[in-house]
């Protein structure tokens, strides 16, 4: 063993002690540790930074935008609407989630079909009132599990199919996989979906919880607009929307008077705006299920202004303009090209028109204003703008775009007309070219001690296995298994694959272990597609790390989650893959 291989492995020890201690953070590890094996001439300096410039890095921070744009265009909430109720159990939730995930993965990238998934699993969990991190954990596993069962799910599936045909001179098929994946992919998602979601450790993560919930709920108005397909229907048929999307309908104003109660056979006109009584969050989804528009001029407001608009919320001290004033006296709508959405106001009915209401002391504003002008308006007002919770409007009109660009990128990677994170990348430029995302809105929405930890992760990886690491460790396991029977040496190289795959990437992983797997069924004198399904079931099962699989990096930030979290489940996780694994291997690629 050289020098530099002992320091490598001692620095990898060290680095993974100090992320399962969880004493400091993790991107403050990964990064530190670089640091460190450049001093020591481990890593080269003009390749200290590479791993920031690496395909995974750029995927997972490119995922993350695009999953933003997903959720601003209202395809989340199309999904939301359509497939999840956050009324069910927590676990029923996950076995129908994890079952969507491991079936769009198996057809799709699996990062692809994480992307989709994880903000309607957050929104879901927001609306339930959950922490995410309860229930996104178990779908990055079912999407990595349903990516086993075809070729394009997974990246090693790929690798081996590859290498199958340069050594013995044939690919494995699209469908070959599907055995010996498949029956590993259902053992794993049963498990995950019945007991691991309950030994994930309950964390607040702060993106599924509202810090200020306590707030009293808004009173808004939303108008029908004239081509709305309400018209002509009754009240009532707005009740059970309302009801899915947490909103109480107060009342309804035509011809300039309020009509108080619900009134649930009153028959809708177009112009017709709804008194309701909701969160912000709420508020949104339910203008946007119901293509309803900002009453009573916010969606000309909307239409003018060609970066979009933006939620703010903003609390009236006393000596503020608007305070003892109305929005339409001060002239809220044609100085500052902002609507009133809604009033929360503790102990005293709203019984004016929004815009004519006085505003008092005290009165927290939910505004609808031109994005990047929300400080000046709050300034203008003389308001305190309250922190800020990710509030923001959903751009119905781009629903199908955002979701016709997502899925042509997808089908085009899948297919291999392009490269995925090239993809991805045009999937970003087409959201801010069509608005869907706004420009501004861009880095935000990126996980950056993620991509740090990623970065400095990468190419600490490149140099154990440039300095032979991983060689050394490939050679001890062939001679270590060579007196060793068929099914022992197959359980050994999953066992390996799987250790290396948490440690590295999985593309990594599977590059030196299908060689290896090659090199000990030929010693053996027996066939090799066995090992290479091993090596591909097992490189693709990185459950105990945030830096085995790209889908367990994605979640880190937005679950709240620790390092040392993911082999709580994780761990049983792969013994059961392994364990249902090998004796599916053995019948059906017989030795």
């Amino acid at each position: 063993m050289t020098t530099d291989q002992i320091l490598l492995f001692v620095l990898f020890g060290t680095v993974f002690g100090l992320l399962l201690w969880g004493r400091f953070r993790y991107d403050l590890v990964a990064f530190g540790a670089l640091m460190v094996a450049v001093i020591l001439g481990l890593v080269p300096a003009s390749e200290a930074f590479a791993g920031f410039g690496h395909p995974a890095t750029l995927v997972v921070a490119l995922v993350l935008v695009v999953s933003a744009g997903l959720v601003r265009s209202g395809a989340v909430l199309l999904i939301t609407r359509t497939l999840v109720d956050a009324g069910r159990s927590l676990g029923a939730h996950i076995a129908i989630m994890g079952g969507v995930g491991g079936v769009l993965s198996a057809f799709m990238n699996n990062v692809a079909a994480l992307a989709l998934l994880m903000p309607v699993d957050i929104a879901t969990a927001r609306k339930a009132g959950r922490s995410p991190g309860l229930s996104l954990m178990p779908l990055s596993f079912a999407t990595i599990l349903g990516g086993m069962a075809t070729l394009i799910g997974t990246p090693p599936n790929i690798i081996i199919a590859s290498i199958r045909e340069e050594s013995l001179g044939a690919p494995f098929a699209m469908f070959d996989f599907a055995p010996v994946g498949g029956v590993a992919a259902l053992a794993g998602l049963t498990f995950v979906a019945l007991v691991g979601w309950r030994l994930i450790p309950r964390r607040d993560s702060g993106v599924g919880a509202d810090q200020l919930g306590e707030l009293a709920p808004y009173i808004s108005e939303l108008s029908i607009p004239d081509d709305s397909k309400l018209v002509g229907g009754r009240l009532r048929d707005l009740m059970e929307p309302a009801e899915k999307s947490d909103v109480a309908i107060l009342g309804l104003v035509r011809d300039g008077k309020r009509r108080f109660g619900t009134g649930r056979n009153l028959g809708l006109k177009a112009g017709d705006i709804l008194v309701l009584e909701a969160a912000p969050d709420a508020l949104d989804e339910f203008r946007s299920a119901l293509k309803l528009d900002f009453a009573p001029d916010g969606h000309a407001i909307e239409d003018a202004v060609g970066e979009g608009v933006t939620l703010v919320e903003m609390v009236v001290p006393e000596g503020s303009r608007i305070a003892g004033r109305n929005a339409q006296a001060i002239g809220l709508g044609w100085r500052k090209r902002t609507v009133l959405m809604g009033i929360s106001r503790k102990g005293t009915r709203i019984t004016k028109r929004l815009r004519r209401t006085n505003i008092r002391p005290g009165d927290i504003l939910l505004l609808l204003v031109p994005s990047d002008t929300g400080a000046d308006v709050v300034d203008w007002l003389g308001g305190h703008a309250l922190a800020d919770r990710g509030l923001a409007v959903t751009r119905d009109s781009k629903t199908w775009a955002a979701i016709g660009i997502f899925g042509a990128a997808v089908t085009a990677a899948a297919l291999g007309l392009l490269y995925l994170p090239i993809a991805l990348g045009l999937v970003v430029l087409a959201y801010v070219l069509f608005k869907i995302l706004p420009l501004e809105e861009i880095y935000d929405h990126i996980e950056w001690p993620v991509v740090v930890l990623l970065g400095s992760m990468i190419p600490l990886g490149a140099a154990l296995e440039a300095s032979g690491g991983t060689e050394l460790l490939a050679g001890a396991l062939v001679t270590l298994t060579e007196t060793w029977p068929a099914w022992g040496t197959l359980t050994l190289l999953m066992v390996v694959t799987m250790t290396l795959s948490d440690v590295l990437n999985n593309t990594a992983t599977t590059i030196v272990a299908a060689p290896v797997g090659i090199q000990m069924a030929q010693t053996l004198g027996v066939n090799p597609d066995p090992f290479l399904m091993a090596v591909a079931v097992a490189a693709s099962a990185a459950f105990l790390t945030p830096i085995g699989h790209k889908n367990n990096t994605l979640i880190l930030g937005p679950g709240g989650y620790g390092f040392g979290d993911y082999w709580r489940m994780g761990l049983p996780l792969e013994v059961i893959v392994v364990a249902v694994s090998i004796p599916t291997i053995l019948v059906v690629w017989p030795l």
